[in-house]
């Protein structure tokens, strides 16, 4: 397993990088997925950077909307990690239980039809292009 580097042991470009997702997210807690990219702090600066301008910059997408994205690639992909951390700030931002049900559901649907499309090799419809 990666080790995971805690506020304490880590290098100054580390720290500034956990000091501003404290800030952005007003919390005083790194989660796992930080400290672990902590071992390569190119891959922690990049990957802090997409994630503060994606999940938390303004856009036209919602932001639970955009943490419910985030659960349904996840649960595609089986990440574990990021179904439950991803729930949690869906959640945090509003969804409901009766949306996180319609959620998985709506996923399920998806993946079945997605792997019957492929299956069959079903041609796009001249409409759809």
């Amino acid at each position: 397993m990666t080790p995971l580097i805690e506020y304490d042991q880590a290098s100054p470009e580390v720290r500034a990088v956990y000091d501003d997702i404290m800030a952005t997210r007003q919390t005083d807690y790194i989660n796992n997925m930080w400290k672990a990219l902590a071992n390569h702090p190119p891959s922690l600066q990049r990957t802090w950077a997409r994630v503060k301008e994606l999940m938390g910059g303004p856009g036209a997408i919602d932001p639970m909307v955009r943490e419910m994205i985030y659960i349904a690639v996840s649960v595609t992909n089986n990440c574990s990690y990021c179904i439950a951390t991803h729930t949690a700030a869906a959640r945090a931002k509003g969804m409901s239980e009766e949306a996180f049900g319609e959620l998985m559901a709506i996923i399920g649907l998806a993946n079945e039809t997605n792997r019957l499309a492929n299956g069959y090799r079903i041609e796009v419809d001249e409409r759809y292009r």
